[in-house]
């Protein structure tokens, strides 16, 4: 029985070698680990379909995620956020966050789908991926998929026009109605479709000769045989214009305090700052988190990594400030192709009032604003863009749009002009190009443009201020005097407190607390080199055991406080920042 035992093990253990050596094992060790959450990222979500997949991650990851509203938008719905702390490496008000958020435009989609996918990956790859583990662990994330509720679900009901703004009802044509013209999808086909008309030799367009779908502008002095007439709309409220008053009518990023100006000057402004329930909710998250340290505000389109000031009288940024933004936002070229890293008033257009603003100026937060989406990836090839620039080619100018939708999209991107009989115009042809066409990426690119804006916003995350406070070195000068130096390090880019915020007193000093039983500090400085016997840099402050640090600890510094201390026993020594996180020590005087 023994023997038949021995080999019956024996077998079974060749058989289990044979069985992991095999192709199928071998597959199966090799293929890529499982999801425990399997979502889409190649399609665009309506508002329902955004918190019910923001519910089940946070159903999914109770442990790291908390799912909650900051408040109503003026439809009614919810502003929702999904908040990403680990409780076992302390609580999230004294850690570093990142916030983020998205859809500020109803029309500008895809950044409600990169913040989706960040909740994910941030998930899917804690305790698998060393850095993403890292980075729960020492970081907190505040997510807001869509600021813009209303905006982006009538974006995706209706034909895209009127979807910038929110719903706020505004009078834009100062007639005393509200929203009572907004654009008309005529044919039902779910596009607002451009109009051209057949006017012999009255035009001011022509038909491209290689393809008909393209309309030209004809030269000067000559005529042509078409002319277009805008959107199918028609004039709802009998005032001779056409879809001029649609739902809301303001800007979502032009209500902010920092550089506010009255409709006449910014346009979109709204009549004072914070007047919209959005802003005002976001406005009190932020101020209540002043652990908040870095803010990334996804918009579209043009591949850009923004920073401000929005508007040129706005001065500069302090050279310290502008040396942080300058590593981050090179570094961010460098992983985004295509994209540009650019100052707002002096490489896009003049902001008053913006979000990013206000945050950089009056909350004292390192702020970026990513443009998603750049043209120049439809062909992402060097020999394509050369291609581009010559008018031989299938793909220069207008051309390239209709030959990328022709072949890689098979033409579903595009409505083929089509006579219509409109009540306002007569005999016309309507057609043109769908919503999701141009500012928004094909949607088999979404994963790759979510992935890589991802990366830039965690690695802006990675380098918000890192308080580390080391260990003491106590030496004993008297019978109970000790001389006692600690090193407090920042190893990352950007500092506890920035430059402008320091100037504009918009964030509390941090603080170096010194406690114990039976201690009493006598005085307190800055060692100028521990390598050098130089004079320490008295600090001239009253309570030497709450120093007030106005300034911040810059980034990658590391500085040594040297005390004098009378007393005995255990000295407690700790490091609190609101931007850096609280860390403290501890030595024995002895």
């Amino acid at each position: 029985m023994k023997r038949f035992s021995t080999l019956f093990l024996a077998w079974t253990g060749l058989a289990l070698v044979a069985a992991l050596s095999s192709p199928l094992a071998v597959a199966q060790k090799a293929s890529d680990p499982q999801h425990k959450l399997r979502l889409d990222f190649n399609r665009w979500h309506d508002y329902g379909e955004l918190q019910q997949d923001m519910k089940t991650m946070a159903a999914t990851w109770p442990e790291f995620l908390t799912y909650s509203s900051l408040g109503k938008s003026y439809d009614g719905r919810d502003i929702t956020m999904v908040t990403i702390n680990n409780p076992k490496t302390g609580p999230e008000l004294e850690k570093p966050a990142m916030y983020i958020e998205a859809n500020v435009h109803g029309n500008e989609i895809q950044g409600s789908e990169v913040s989706l996918y960040t909740i994910w990956y941030l998930m899917e790859n804690y305790g698998k991926i060393e850095m993403i583990t890292r980075l729960v662990d020492e970081r907190v994330f505040y997510i807001i998929p869509t600021v813009n509720p209303d905006g982006r679900q009538y974006f995706m009901e209706n034909s895209g026009s009127d979807s910038r703004t929110g719903h706020v009802p505004v009078d834009e044509d100062n007639d005393g109605l509200y929203d009572e013209d907004p654009a008309n999808d005529l044919n039902g086909n779910g596009i607002s479709d451009q109009i051209r008309k057949y006017v012999p030799g009255e035009g001011n367009y022509r038909l491209n000769q290689d393809d008909k779908r393209i309309m030209e502008p004809v030269p000067a002095g000559e005529k042509g045989d078409w002319i277009l007439l805008g959107s199918e709309g028609i004039d709802d409220d009998g005032d001779g214009q056409i879809d001029e008053d649609g739902p809301g009518g303001y800007d979502p990023n032009r209500n902010w305090a920092s550089d506010w100006q009255p409709n006449y000057i910014q346009g979109g402004s709204m009549d004072y700052p914070f007047q919209l329930p959005t802003a005002r909710a976001i406005n009190e998250f932020l101020t209540s988190h002043p652990n908040i340290a870095g803010v990334q505000s996804y918009h579209n389109n043009g591949g850009m990594i923004l920073r401000g000031p929005g508007a040129e009288w706005q001065g500069t940024y302090p050279r310290q400030d502008i040396a942080v933004y300058d590593e981050m936002g090179k570094q961010g070229e460098r992983m985004l192709p295509y994209y540009d890293y650019i100052i707002i008033w002096s490489g896009l257009y003049t902001v008053h009032g913006g979000f990013i603003d206000w945050t950089n100026d009056g909350l004292g937060i390192l702020s970026f604003s990513n443009e998603l989406w750049n043209g120049g990836q439809y062909f992402n090839s060097p020999k394509l863009q050369e291609q581009q620039k010559d008018p031989d080619s299938p793909i220069a100018g207008q051309a390239g749009s209709y030959y990328f939708d022709d072949y890689l999209q098979f033409g579903s991107e595009y409505s083929e002009w089509t006579e219509f009989d409109h009540p306002v115009y007569g005999k016309v042809e309507m057609g043109g190009w769908s919503k999701m066409r141009g500012r928004i990426p094909p949607r088999f690119m979404s994963e790759e443009l979510s992935h890589r804006n991802m990366a830039f916003t965690l690695y802006q995350a990675d380098q918000m201020p890192k308080m580390q406070i080391h260990k003491p070195v106590v030496e004993k000068v008297a019978e109970d005097v000790y001389r006692v130096r600690v090193d407090l390090e920042n190893d990352r880019v950007a500092p506890t407190i920035t430059q402008r915020a320091a100037e504009n007193n918009v964030v509390d000093p941090d603080l170096l607390l010194v406690s114990g039983r039976n201690v009493e500090v006598i005085s307190a400085g800055w060692v100028s080199s521990k390598f050098r016997p130089d004079a320490t840099q008295l600090i001239d402050q009253h309570d030497l055991n709450r120093i007030m640090i106005r300034n911040g600890h810059p980034g990658r510094t590391t500085r040594t406080i040297e005390y004098l201390i009378r007393g005995s026993g255990e000295v407690n020594i700790a490091y609190e920042s609101l931007k850096g996180g609280d860390v403290k020590t501890s030595a024995s005087l002895k």
